[in-house]
């Protein structure tokens, strides 16, 4: 397993009430996740903190991976939690609509295993570059994607906001599983769209690319994204690659 130096942080934001984003770093398991819950404020932390049960629950008996293990343990985890999510909302109708958008990160010998669904976005920072790993599953996203807009109108966007999956909404979940290897000082964020919806791409580089330590990068990014408005809750998770295996 290459060795992972972690860091998260969540915050309620300027505009909402409750926080219903959950991150989970696994340090011993070389894992971290989050979700952004939808549904209103109980509904939606629910639905997240069943995704991060089932990270959790999936993954606890897993210390050594293989590519394959971790890519058939990342698909379990997006199953599991579906399932519960589906199951509740049948059983309490006034919960329709709960759901959660989920990034979940797993790391094995040379590589990594993404799983992604909804717009929390995965960045990778890797030799002074920022790379998105994901492609939000939006409404926005699919109209630039047809170059109907573009990504700096997509932000102001009136759909903004309109996700096309989702964990939970569905009994049929399709999961977007991203592989690649690592590298020694790799940077990977993983964040809500109260971060990406306040804050442009570069500023995230910026922040990336400087010399404060992990946790007050993520401090930081948090920051910025309250001093530009805060309108949602933010979640920001940070894993640095400290080392790989020789």
């Amino acid at each position: 397993m290459p060795e992972i130096r972690f860091s998260g942080k969540t915050d309620t934001g300027i505009r909402r009430l409750e926080n219903e984003d959950v991150f989970v770093v696994f340090p011993e398991l070389n894992l971290c996740a989050l979700a952004d819950g939808m549904g209103g404020a109980a509904a939606g932390e629910l639905a997240s903190g069943m995704f991060a049960e089932a990270v959790v629950e999936t993954f606890s008996k897993a210390r050594q991976r293989s590519e394959r293990e971790s890519m058939e343990l990342v698909e379990q985890t997006y199953r599991v939690a579906n399932e519960r999510i589906v199951d509740h909302t049948r059983e309490n109708p006034g919960h329709q609509g709960m759901g959660c958008t989920a990034e979940l990160l797993a790391f094995f010998d040379q590589g990594y295993v993404l799983g992604h669904v909804g717009d929390s976005r995965t960045y990778l920072f890797r030799d002074g570059q920022l790379k998105r790993l994901t492609n939000d599953h939006s409404v926005v996203q699919l109209q630039i994607d047809q170059g109907l807009i573009t990504p700096e109108g997509a932000r102001t966007h009136p759909l903004r906001n309109v996700i096309l999956r989702a964990v939970g909404t569905n009994e049929v979940l399709a999961v977007d599983l991203i592989r690649g290897r690592v590298l020694s000082g790799d940077l990977f964020l993983l964040c809500s769209d109260g971060l990406t919806d306040m804050v442009e791409d570069k500023v995230l580089h910026e922040v990336l690319a400087g010399d404060l330590r992990l946790p007050q990068k993520a401090d930081k990014l948090v920051e910025l994204a309250n001093s530009a408005g805060g309108h949602d809750n933010v979640t920001v998770v940070l894993g640095e690659v400290v080392a790989t295996q020789s």
